[in-house]
């Protein structure tokens, strides 16, 4: 979002504030912005002490935040989830500054769910939010896809002909332990002369136990830790099996991609599997719970859809009818609506 808006105006100053996590700091300067941390901590499943320390740091964050929208004196403040943005969005409403937020999944997490009836704008990913927003002034945009992404991936075209049925198999950048598990036994279901040509995203913790079994499996099976270059491995998958993160589901439907998503069981307010859902009931996804997979389920679920081109290339249909690729700029449209300039 803040590159769009750095495209649409390219005189606009742009201030991340967020947590003192070095992550953080490190992702906002490498894209070129400033970026400032609060001292801020969750609540959730913490001890009664940790819990107080949590909602001294808070009040303080306040403050801070305060003195922050009084040095920037920025037009608009977009939250986007965290607690670290409850304290700007408070401050923003003191000071007579509009703020917005966007929300990620269908399920709003704690922060945004209390900033949203009192925010000038929500902007949500998916129609179903709407109802976890009552009277909010809610836009429906979808989820912002970095623009590297989409414009690699349209230069990309996947070999025709070649037979093969391309799976990637993604965790996120760490990995899940989950899935990792799954595709291991998966492995041993599925002939290696099957045709089915596998990328496996492993993470660096089991990158090395993966790979062993893939170079033992003895198909088209590629392993690596991390791949820098997701556009090439999305555009050549003819299926993706991954999570159901917000930006996972953006990125596949804005390329239309067919899933088997295995949401990750942890997350708060079971927003994953929400996500998942609803790609599901589009017919642009299968979903398998995390507590009921298992290798042999996995590969039958992988053996079936490779069998099945008219049904892939039907959720492929799907999926991209679900897609928002123009969020970001969307949103930074309204935006402007928001501070009273004219939209280009």
């Amino acid at each position: 979002m803040a590159q769009a808006l750095k495209e649409r105006e390219p005189e606009a100053q742009i201030l991340f504030v967020g947590t003192k996590r070095p992550f953080e700091q490190r992702a906002a300067n490498l894209a070129g912005f400033e970026h400032i941390g609060l001292n801020v901590e969750g609540f959730a499943n913490r001890s009664v002490v940790n819990k107080a320390s949590a909602l001294f740091k808070l009040a303080f964050s306040f403050l801070r935040a305060f003195a922050i929208l009084l040095r920037f004196k920025p037009a608009v403040v977009l939250g986007v989830g965290g607690y670290a943005c409850l304290p700007c969005a408070f401050a923003a409403k003191i000071l007579g500054r509009p703020f917005a937020v966007q929300e990620q999944n269908l399920v709003p997490g704690s922060a945004n769910r209390l900033l949203g009836p009192r925010a000038a704008r929500v902007y949500a990913a998916f129609e179903q939010s709407k109802e976890h927003f009552g009277k909010s002034a809610i836009l429906v945009t979808g989820n912002p896809v970095r623009p590297k992404l989409m414009e690699e991936a349209a230069k990309i075209k996947k070999p025709e002909g070649d037979g093969n049925f391309t799976v990637l198999v993604a965790g996120g950048s760490q990995g899940a332990a989950g899935i990792n598990r799954a595709i291991m036994e998966a492995l041993e279901y599925i002939p290696a002369e099957s045709g089915i040509n596998f990328i496996l995203q492993t993470g660096p913790a089991q990158f090395e136990a993966v790979e062993r079994v893939c170079r033992a499996w003895g198909g088209p099976c590629r392993a690596q830790a991390f791949f820098d270059d997701m556009a090439t491995v999305y555009s050549v998958a003819d299926l993706v099996v991954c999570r159901a993160g917000a930006t996972t589901v953006a990125e596949l439907t804005a390329l239309g991609k067919a899933a088997i998503f295995i949401p990750f069981p942890q997350a708060a307010y079971n927003h994953q599997e929400q996500n998942a859902r609803v790609l599901e009931q589009a017919g642009a996804a299968i979903v398998i719970l995390e507590s009921e997979l298992d290798g042999k389920m996995l590969a039958q679920k992988i053996d079936f859809l490779a069998k099945r081109r008219d049904l892939i290339a039907a959720m492929e249909e799907n999926s991209q009818r679900l897609g928002r690729p123009n969020a970001a700029a969307d949103i930074v449209e309204d935006i402007f609506k928001l501070m009273g300039k004219k939209a280009a």
